[in-house]
């Protein structure tokens, strides 16, 4: 099944979220799962990356997030992993306090923010593992969004023909995170698609399916 990349819309909070989740999991009753934690004995429970949830305190999340919240979807029929962008370390305090059940990077430019630079991976998931939490660095294959933010051209990474994304992805196998995102299958506005494409020339409309199915085979091996 998929997992919920849940963007921000005018008005989000968490308790908007709340309700999100109560439609979102009542819909979509075949939802990628995975435990609520890494480690123990948790239930499976469908995945959900909330997307800048930086905009709102820990406190708010606190009061959704925690078992003992005054709105808490912990043992409800709205229950999943939430996952938080994580963009700097002081993010770590929204994720523990907020009682997110993990991060995840989501930005494909290396270097972009903290979480996105493929060099402090192997520290996440260090921390990730010893707060039981879950990180998930996410590669992508390149990124160029100047066709829509013709001001951003700082952030462009060339593909090198499928080397960027072979490094990116390999890095985040090599991290020791338990779980892996890609930024992304189809986003081509941001230029970070790997679906199959004629663009790529001489690799090939596969190319990226291609190097997803062997880095990400042997990871999980």
């Amino acid at each position: 099944g998929a997992a919920i990349h849940l963007e921000p819309y005018e008005g989000r909070s968490p308790s908007s979220v709340r309700d999100d989740l109560g439609y979102l999991v009542a819909r979509y009753p075949s939802l990628y799962t995975l435990p609520r934690r890494p480690c123990g004995d948790e239930p499976r429970l469908p995945v959900v990356y909330v997307y800048d949830a930086y905009h709102n305190a820990p406190e708010a999340w606190a009061e959704v997030l925690c078992p003992g919240g005054a709105k808490t979807i912990r043992g409800t029929d709205r229950d999943v992993v939430a996952l938080a962008t994580l963009l700097g370390p002081e993010d770590k305090d929204l994720v523990e306090r907020g009682c997110f059940d993990g991060a995840y990077s989501y930005f494909a430019t290396d270097g972009f923010t903290h979480g996105s630079s493929s060099r402090h991976w192997a520290a996440l998931a260090t921390w990730a593992r010893d707060k039981n939490l879950w990180f998930s660095p996410s590669a992508g294959p390149g990124y160029d969004d100047t066709k829509i933010r013709p001001w951003n051209g700082g952030a462009t990474r060339g593909r090198g023909g499928g080397a960027y994304y072979e490094r990116m992805l390999g890095a985040a196998a090599s991290s020791g995170a338990t779980l892996l995102s890609i930024t992304s299958f189809n986003e081509w506005g941001e230029g970070t698609q790997i679906e199959p494409s004629v663009d790529y020339g001489d690799g090939g409309p596969d190319l990226y399916l291609t190097i997803t199915r062997r880095v990400g085979g042997a990871w999980r091996a």
